[in-house]
Order: structure tokens, then sequence, then C-alpha cells
């Protein structure tokens, strides 16, 4: 049977993990998404492709088994043991100059948050030297 390439890769949202492995690996250009566990390695390479407008040369992916955990439902009910869902992740290398921001902190931000602090200082101190002048 022949896979519909009609596939709708609209309706999945990806965005990248912000971890320390992540960012390790994105010195190499590798950049790691969690995906469906339904979706082929071409439609990953696909939707990342659309989102970032970057080149995808290379998909790799793996299933983590979720975690065997206890559960009671209850003082007398029975305790029992049942499995977390498992994951799926998909570790994306891009072309040669590609990059996706993951990490980085948008520049207006950073200016912003610089203006702020520096108009805090002066209120700072002049509420100092008031307390000062009333002793």
């Amino acid at each position: 049977m022949a896979k519909n390439d009609n596939t709708n890769i609209e309706l999945h949202l990806i965005e990248p993990r912000a971890t320390e492995k992540s960012y390790l690996e994105q010195t190499n250009r590798i950049y790691v998404f969690p995906v469906k566990k339904s979706m082929s390695k071409q439609e990953i390479a696909k939707m990342v492709e659309k989102e970032f407008n970057v080149t995808v040369t290379d998909v790799r992916t793996l299933i983590r088994n979720g975690k065997k955990t206890k559960f009671s439902k209850g003082k007398h009910a029975y305790p029992g043991i049942t499995t977390r869902p498992d994951k799926k992740f998909a570790y994306v290398r891009l072309k040669q100059g590609d990059s996706i921001r993951v990490f980085d902190e948008p520049e207006d931000e950073k200016t912003s948050a610089k203006e702020a602090k520096k108009a805090d200082k002066p209120a700072k101190k002049a509420d100092k030297n008031a307390g000062k002048e009333n002793k």
C-alpha cells in the first residue's frame, strides 16, 4: 500500500527542545524535536524546512519507552503498575550555514532589560539618600 503524500503537516506544531544535551548538539548543527510517533523521517524533514526556512540534510529518530510507575486507587484498593506513554524524538541536521534560534534571546528584550535596570538605579540611590537625611 502506497503512502499518501498529501499528509497534512500543518496540524503538527514543532518546537526544538531547550536542554543541555540539545545545546551541545547544536555545535554540530543538530537540533532535537519532540514529534508524534506516527511521523516518518520525510514528514519531519518537510515540517522543519517549512517551519524554520532551513535545509535539512539528515534526520535520525528514536523512541524512548515510557517509565513504569506504581499507582493505587485508594487505601484498600489493590495497587498496580502502569507505564507512561512512549515519546519520539527527531535529531535533525541542517545544512552548513543554517541555524535555528533556540537559546538566543531576541535583541529587543536584551536592550529593554538593560534600560529597565539603568532606570531603577537612580531611584534606589535617591531612596538611600533620603533615608540618611531623616536620621
